[in-house]
């Protein structure tokens, strides 16, 4: 295992300094490549993105299309190093939990912080219809609900066809994902959303999974409320995070 050198990790500045490091964990279809703009705005804060097999500069490899095989491969080869929080926005929010039960499970460092984006409780998931079994034109509508598509990468068949690839693939991480009742995690929740997006009706659900109070934010937006309001967001986040004496290695 390893955490500076690692095909499923992307980041931006590695040998740079850092108070804690921000592990983030993408949402359905996405490459971590987003959170990597982050960087500027958290002074103090390394941000890494979690990259697995299927997106940004590992497209070519096979995705993963359950949430235990997925789990299993990260922890298989990545140490997270501390101090560190995880951030996961929509289907990223229930890898990252799942990914900090794991690691508490095997007796491995844990996060000092858990950042929940766009997606309700692990116990209420999934509430909505199965959708990966459906032919592409009616699985594109049904990911376009949320937000449109690039219109480059649906009229490039080969990329099209990628995307759709990894797109059902995570849909189906989703819709066959069962929560398995543990104890809450010892560390505190931080649930995210946009005003205008369903999802956030089931962020309270989150306070049965830490033994923390749960902290909530919901700013103005839609399901990817975190791109209009980058600023808030990531003031949340170091307020959250805070500040620490000593930077890491």
């Amino acid at each position: 295992m390893t955490g500076r050198a690692s095909r499923w990790l992307l980041r931006r500045n590695p040998g740079a300094k850092a108070a804690v490091r921000l592990y983030c964990f993408p949402h359905s279809g996405a490459s971590p490549s987003e959170y990597m703009r982050w960087a500027d705005r958290l002074p103090g804060i390394e941000v890494l993105g979690v990259q697995g097999p299927g997106r940004g500069g590992r497209i070519d490899e096979p995705p993963y299309d359950t949430m235990d095989t997925l789990v299993g491969a990260l922890l298989d080869e990545v140490e997270f190093e501390g101090p560190f929080a995880f951030f996961g926005h929509s289907l990223g929010a229930l890898t990252a939990y799942e990914v900090a039960r794991a690691l508490r499970e095997h007796g491995r460092l844990q996060p000092d912080l858990l950042f929940v984006s766009a997606m309700g409780a692990p116990h209420l998931q999934p509430h909505t219809p199965p959708t990966h079994h459906l032919d592409d034109e009616r699985f594109l509508r049904t990911v376009e609900a949320f937000g449109p598509l690039p219109a480059d990468i649906l009229e490039d068949p080969e990329m099209r066809e990628i995307v759709v690839r990894l797109l059902r693939a995570d849909a189906r991480i989703l819709d066959t994902y069962r929560h398995v009742p543990a104890p809450p995690l010892g560390l505190p929740v931080i649930a995210l959303g946009g005003a205008s997006d369903t999802e956030t009706g089931f962020l309270p659900g989150w306070a049965e999974h830490t033994t923390h109070p749960l902290s909530t934010h919901v700013l103005p937006g839609d399901h990817f409320y975190l791109r209009e309001q980058r600023a808030e967001l990531l003031d949340i986040v170091r307020g959250h995070l805070g500040s620490r004496r000593e930077p890491v290695q």
